[in-house]
């Protein structure tokens, strides 16, 4: 070969890795917020950050909406509570899809570019127990048929997204990896329908809550630092947790048949709050480790210069609404804060090395609601614990930003995050007397008193909220 064709094809290859990199990193975005940043809003921030490629847990009609004509790659949720519904009736899916997928795909270019469905979302999840596995294939098989009947299988593939806590290890041996007894014929069944319809696997890896759940893990093991403590696994050497927990998942899938499956991450990331090693610091350190990771082609030892078809962080926004049942930091998975301002710098590949903050961003008037130090406040840790039971007060929790502030600042941490929460009415900061609205700032050093976006945004978030549930109940209903 000459040297002009070796540099033509080493720069035709080069240019293919950086767009194949830059195309396979998305987000997911979450709405579980009490008041969430407008969806308009949030397209022009991913597409002021390149980001081209979103994951949602649902299929709300403002949210697609506002990403038809952005060419933005989306991939569309069915949620848990569907399951049974869309399982027992291919009618019920075929009114999904065409609600959800072919209303808006089939406006030429100024449609949504929706490139899967998401059947579930991690319905194997191991404190679900079995309450969705019975209806994950046929709701699968239900949606495929649907897609089919509206001519769009060939552009929307159906998947399901899968927890890590999915596969387990029975014994010491590294190599003795498999799937939970619970879960394995139907992973089976579902590993056959993905591949017959050339759907990837997509699985969650998470590598905080590995560190968080395994004794031999260390911190450093986690965020890809080179003096990291390197693991042994399958007669391979690991220097990180992700090529650890990516490779079980490929040893899994290959002792079940299916060496070659395409693996997509659905969820990776690094909160930034509400747990100890929750901050910002280490999520930004986690995000460069994974991002130069993704950009070097290295891939993993089972799957060398081959990385993920996609991978998808964890996630764009915070929300406060977000079940905590594993733990106060999944409040806290954001690249941003709930109001679409970047928490730390980070180059996702898309040619910035620094996040671009949501612009315009309407908020509340700038009033807190704080204790009333002339009061007697010897029922004050009482109240704060009610209005914590209706708002979020994760950034209290040991490790978290605002942990470390002193009483009474924590109970008016609480008041101001019930009053901020229910739109700063003012009977949302009585507490019995307990407190006052004050237009100073209380905020202290890491722990930030949020002022919350405009009332209105938060009025339309529960007007779709109510029609979602009505869709949700005519599903049940058609089933």
């Amino acid at each position: 070969m000459s040297t002009i064709s070796s540099f033509i094809t080493f720069t035709i290859f080069t240019i293919c890795s950086i767009s194949c990199v830059t195309e396979a990193v998305g987000v997911n975005w979450g709405t579980m917020a009490s008041h969430p940043l407008p969806p308009i809003k949030v397209v022009k921030l991913l597409k002021s950050n390149n980001i081209n490629k979103v994951k949602l847990f649902d299929a709300k009609a403002d949210v697609l909406q506002a990403l038809s004509g952005s060419n933005i790659g989306v991939t569309v949720g069915v949620p848990n509570v569907m399951l049974r519904g869309l399982n027992s009736s291919r009618k019920a899916a075929e009114n999904w899809v065409h609600d959800n997928v072919t209303r808006y795909v089939s406006s030429g270019g100024g449609g949504a570019r929706i490139e899967y469905v998401a059947v579930g979302d991690e319905p194997f999840l191991k404190s679900y127990g079995e309450q969705f596995h019975p209806f994950i294939i046929g709701a699968a098989m239900n949606i495929e048929a649907a897609l089919n009947k509206a001519k769009l299988d060939n552009k929307v593939k159906v998947v399901v997204p899968c927890s890590f806590d999915s596969f387990e290890s029975s014994s010491n041996s590294s190599t003795e990896v498999h799937f939970r007894s619970d879960v394995n014929k139907t992973m089976i069944e579902l590993l056959t329908f993905l591949n017959k319809h050339g759907s990837p696997f997509f699985v969650t890896i998470s590598p905080f809550i590995t560190f968080l759940q395994t004794k031999n893990i260390s911190l450093d093991f986690s965020l890809f630092k080179e003096t990291a403590h390197p693991h042994k696994f399958s007669r391979k050497t690991y220097k990180n947790s992700f090529d650890l927990s990516y490779d079980t998942v490929i040893t899994v899938l290959s002792k079940v048949g299916f060496p070659n499956m395409e693996i997509v991450v659905s969820k990776i990331g690094w909160p930034t709050d509400g747990a100890v090693n929750a901050t910002s610091y280490l999520a930004e350190t986690f995000m460069k480790g994974l991002m130069n990771h993704l950009h070097s082609n290295l891939g993993t030892p089972l799957r060398p210069h081959q990385p993920p078809y996609e991978t998808y962080i964890h996630s764009l926004l915070d929300e406060d609404q977000r079940s905590i049942a594993a733990g106060n930091f999944e409040r806290h998975w954001g690249l941003f804060t709930f109001d679409g301002q970047s928490k730390y710098h980070v180059d996702l590949g898309q040619g910035s090395k620094s996040l671009v903050n949501a612009q315009n961003v309407e908020y509340l008037s700038p009033k807190w609601c704080v204790v009333n130090n002339n009061k007697d406040l010897s029922n004050a840790t009482a109240k704060a614990l009610e209005a914590c039971a209706n708002a979020d007060c994760t950034a209290l929790s040991s490790g978290g930003s605002c942990f470390n502030i002193t009483w009474p600042s924590n109970i008016s941490y609480a008041f101001n995050s019930y009053y901020q929460q229910h739109d700063q009415r003012a009977e949302s900061c009585d507490f019995g007397g307990l407190g006052l609205i004050t237009t100073v700032d209380p905020s202290e050093d890491r722990c930030r008193f949020p002022i919350e976006i405009h009332t209105s945004h938060a009025e339309f978030y529960r007007v779709s909220s109510f029609r979602w549930i009505i869709i949700l109940v005519t599903t049940l209903l058609a089933s």
